[in-house]
């Protein structure tokens, strides 16, 4: 492990440098896990996206 002394403006462009070394594939899978892992974050005020609409269902005969 390492640890290093730098502004958040250095620490910003080292991320974009090291995500930018990978191939297209490492950095959709990269993106696709960082999107699992923001779903798991905790929220203080969790919105239901469904609360104020409706589903209409269309039964076939």
């Amino acid at each position: 492990m390492e640890i290093r002394f730098q502004t958040k403006e250095e620490s910003n462009k080292q991320q974009q440098e090291d995500f930018l070394k990978l191939s297209k594939v490492e950095r959709f899978y990269a993106f696709l896990r960082l999107s699992e892992r923001i779903s798991r974050f905790p929220m203080k005020n969790k919105v239901d996206k469904n609360k104020g609409n409706f589903i209409i269902v269309i039964k076939s005969k």
